[in-house]
């Protein structure tokens, strides 16, 4: 049984593997990541980032059209910005990418080396550290009341008030409260409605 690491560590591992950088998309809802990991070159993030490369690059497109590994060298998509060619200039000159989850959250990934293609097995180790960073970052489900009551909170309602909007007691409020904090790993309210929020299930 592999030994349970945190986000970080996963990341280490990743940096490792992939010596020229990374970028990992997780949970890809609405056409935009969770939560975003990258260590490309940051002039080459820039540059990426103010040609809106995103939509038009290969590697995505294929990670929204199948699941697996593939390196960028075999990707059947048609480069037509260019876009490997100009990574290139920044080091990037052989990559892989990954893409993992069901289409409600997707996590497409890309790993990149100036020296050769990635092994079969690099890619492999790749593929598993992408999968662990998706499961650990696995947005919680939420009932519909425990929403709810969040919700109510973070508009500034009080309990009472709150409670009385529910048709509830104060005392089944904070219950529905609690047990939120409990699925989100929160210590406070105020951090499981943050929380909430940037799992974007408020």
């Amino acid at each position: 049984m592999s030994e349970e690491i945190g986000p970080d560590q996963i990341l280490r591992q990743l940096a490792s593997n992939a010596p020229a950088g990374y970028s990992v998309g997780l949970h890809i809802r609405f056409a935009a990541p969770l939560i975003q990991y990258q260590n490309y070159p940051q002039a080459w993030l820039d540059h990426y980032t103010e040609q809106a490369y995103v939509m038009r690059d290969p590697m995505v497109a294929w990670g929204f059209s199948t699941v697996g590994t593939i390196r960028w060298s075999e990707i059947p998509f048609p480069d037509t910005f260019d876009i490997f060619g100009q990574a290139k200039n920044h080091g990037l000159n052989f990559g892989m990418a990954v893409a993992l989850g069901e289409m409600r959250s997707r996590t497409i990934a890309g790993a990149a080396r100036s020296d050769r293609e990635f092994t079969d097995a690099e890619m492999k180790d790749i593929a598993d550290l992408v999968n662990r960073l998706h499961v650990a970052t696995e947005p919680p489900d939420l009932t519909t009341a425990q929403k709810e009551a969040l919700q109510l909170i973070a508009n500034g309602h009080r309990h009472t008030a709150a409670a009385a909007k529910l048709g509830i007691s104060e005392s089944a409020l904070k219950a529905r409260l609690i047990s939120a904090r409990t699925r989100l790993l929160a210590r406070t309210t105020a951090e499981a409605i943050q929380r909430a929020k940037d799992y974007r299930l408020l």
